[in-house]
C-alpha cells in the first residue's frame, strides 16, 4: 500500500462514489420535497372542491394572492398537480440508474426487482381471466 499511485487510484474511485452517492441524496431530498408540494396541492384542491362552486377564493400563486372563482382555482390546482406527479415520476426515474452506478462502483450486484413496472389495466385483466 506504500504505491502512491495505487493510493491515489484508490482515492479517486471514493471520490466518485462519494459524488454518486450525493447525487442519490439529493434527488432523493428533491422527491421527498415535491411529494410534499403534490400532497398540499391535493389538499387545496379536495377542500376547494367540498365548497359551493359559485364562491370565489383566494388562491396564492408564486408571491401574490389572486380572488378567482372556485372552479378556476381547482382546475390551476389540478395542473399544478399533474407538472409535480410528472416531476416526481422524473426525478425517480433518474433515482434508478443512478443506484445502479453507486453499486457498480461499490462492485455490487445489480438491485432485483429494482426496475418492475406496474401491470397496465389491459394485462391485469387478462392475468385474471386466466386465473
Amino acid at each position: 500500500m506504500n504505491d502512491p499511485v495505487e493510493a491515489g487510484r484508490i482515492l479517486s474511485h471514493l471520490a466518485e462514489i462519494e459524488v454518486v452517492a450525493e447525487e442519490i441524496l439529493s434527488t432523493r431530498r428533491e422527491i421527498i420535497d415535491l411529494d410534499k408540494q403534490r400532497n398540499k396541492t391535493r389538499e387545496a384542491m379536495r377542500a376547494l372542491q367540498k365548497e359551493k362552486k359559485d364562491n370565489k377564493v383566494w388562491l396564492c400563486t408564486g408571491n401574490m394572492f389572486l380572488k378567482v372563482e372556485n372552479s378556476k382555482a381547482v382546475k390551476m390546482l389540478s395542473k399544478d398537480f399533474e407538472v409535480l406527479d410528472a416531476e416526481v415520476s422524473k426525478s425517480r426515474a433518474t433515482l434508478k440508474p443512478q443506484v445502479n452506478k453507486l453499486r457498480d462502483l461499490e462492485r455490487k450486484d445489480e438491485l432485483k426487482g429494482f426496475n418492475l413496472v406496474a401491470l397496465t389495466p389491459e394485462e391485469r385483466k387478462s392475468v385474471e381471466n386466466l386465473i
